[in-house]
């Protein structure tokens, strides 16, 4: 089955995510911390993360992409992001934000599913 690991510290985020993939017959862990979310991706190995930006710290999403990648973990992730409507931001995937999609906050059920949907496909075709 496949797994994805949600990583937002906002818990209506979680529940909001985790309701819509589990109906779409994924399974779901969640977490509120960069740093928990950091082991369950270790341990667990998702096929997909979906990591937002801003928790504990402003850029917490980012270091720990970036950490990920370093470590040459190559899964997926989704960024959730509410930073570019907040302060008028618009970047892209590069070497200081090193995932596969942003999506910006709130998001709609049928776009998550999409954005995981496409995701996975890829993930899929790569190997």
């Amino acid at each position: 089955m496949t797994l994805i690991v949600v990583i937002d510290d906002d818990p209506d985020i979680l529940d909001a995510s985790s309701l819509v993939l589990k109906s779409k017959g994924y399974n779901v862990l969640t977490t509120t911390n960069p740093n928990d979310g950091y082991k369950l991706i270790k341990e667990k190995k998702p096929n997909l993360i979906i990591l937002d930006v801003m928790m504990d710290e402003p850029d917490d999403g980012f270091f720990l992409a970036q950490k990920l990648r370093k470590e040459k973990i190559t899964t997926p992730i989704l960024m959730y992001t509410s930073v570019s409507k907040a302060i008028g931001l618009d970047f892209g995937k590069n070497e200081m934000v090193p995932v596969d999609d942003f999506v910006e906050k709130p998001i709609s059920p049928e776009e998550l599913v999409e954005k995981v949907t496409t995701l996975l496909q890829k993930a899929k075709e790569k190997k």
